[in-house]
């Protein structure tokens, strides 16, 4: 399964309170029992932890409407690492019967080699088109290991994969070579970018000769991968995931629409107004890729609700400045013709 355009990478609303309104509807909690008092909240919010369905299928209507090439739900975004197994079943499955066959449904799945194979499973069984395999949980190894590791999983399904390189998952050209010989394993979603890096390896696959070597995937999956876009299509890696699609979908559709028609003036404008404003605040904390792209869509008019830990959500002050920048991102995008 190979996809052409712009991916979506829906988020997961969970209910509860956001931290940073328990923060403040709790300030002066120490008067009135102090830790008591927060470890009362703590245990509230836990029993209140759910995922929000009815939340999430109307966000997944927002995405489609936008016109991404495919759903990757249960990822990063989609804060995979903290969804029980029957609330994977449940994102997974949501996401299908929303799409109804509009477009593809990839679902994350990740942690040591038998759990990723389970979540596959239960992938399989719901009903989605494809799997973005996360990098193994903490084990470091060789890229050999890591070939591995992809083919134990996808011994568990028969659907298509993409290998998700980032953090301690790294392939080199052997190693991408291999994955040609692993027939579901249809693409490399980088998160790592590491251009040169990268060029090897599709330079690698392109003239290796083999079968599948023209038809295997390369996506650029680089957090706000618009800063990347130029870099990566000029290696041949012009598919990428946009988080702003999640908040911000006319910014997102228009800055891509820019960069297929090659409109050098929309791409600087939009960059400089509201793309690496946004990526300064986005460095402003570990976490906020997700927190802050959780933060627009509450400011979007959605009921998000909070991240789960250790993940912490954007503080006030943040979130005040995102809508501040997503403000100024749209009056640039008034004076484009895109």
């Amino acid at each position: 399964m190979r996809l052409h355009g712009l991916l979506s990478f829906p988020l997961t609303p969970f209910t509860g309170t956001d931290e940073h309104d328990r923060h403040h509807e709790h300030a002066g909690e120490d008067d009135r029992g102090g830790h008591d008092g927060l470890a009362a909240q703590a245990a509230h919010d836990a029993h209140d932890d759910k995922v929000d369905l009815a939340v999430f299928a109307a966000h997944l209507e927002q995405q489609i409407a936008a016109g991404p090439a495919g759903l990757f739900v249960a990822c990063g975004t989609g804060e995979f690492t903290a969804l029980s197994p029957d609330e994977y079943r449940e994102v997974v499955a949501t996401a299908v019967r929303v799409a109804a066959g509009r477009l593809p449904v990839v679902a994350g799945c990740g942690g040591g080699p038998r759990m990723a194979r389970e979540f596959a499973v239960t992938a399989a069984e719901c009903g989605a088109d494809g799997l973005l395999l996360l990098p193994p949980y903490l084990i470091a190894s060789t890229p050999a290991g890591l070939v591995g590791h992809i083919r134990y999983v996808a011994s568990g399904t028969e659907l298509p994969i993409t290998v998700y390189q980032r953090a301690n998952a790294v392939l080199d050209e052997a190693a991408a070579l291999a994955l040609l010989d692993i027939p579901t394993v249809t693409g490399i979603k980088d998160g790592r970018g590491d251009v040169d890096a990268m060029l090897r390896l599709v330079t690698a696959i392109r003239t290796s000769g083999h079968p599948r070597a023209a038809e295997f995937g390369f996506l650029n999956g680089l957090p706000t991968a618009e800063l990347s876009v130029q870099a990566y299509a000029a290696i041949g890696v012009e598919c990428y995931s946009s988080a702003v699609l999640c908040f911000a979908p006319d910014i997102a559709t228009a800055f891509h629409r820019a960069v297929r028609a090659g409109d050098s003036e929309a791409v600087r404008v939009l960059l400089a107004e509201f793309y690496l404003p946004f990526v300064a605040l986005r460095d402003a904390a570990p976490g906020y890729a997700v927190s802050l792209v959780k933060a627009g869509a509450r400011l979007a008019g959605l009921a998000m609700g909070p991240v789960r830990p250790p993940l912490v959500d954007a503080s006030p002050e943040h979130e005040r400045e995102l809508a501040g920048i997503i403000a100024r991102g749209r009056a640039a995008l008034a004076g484009l013709a895109v």
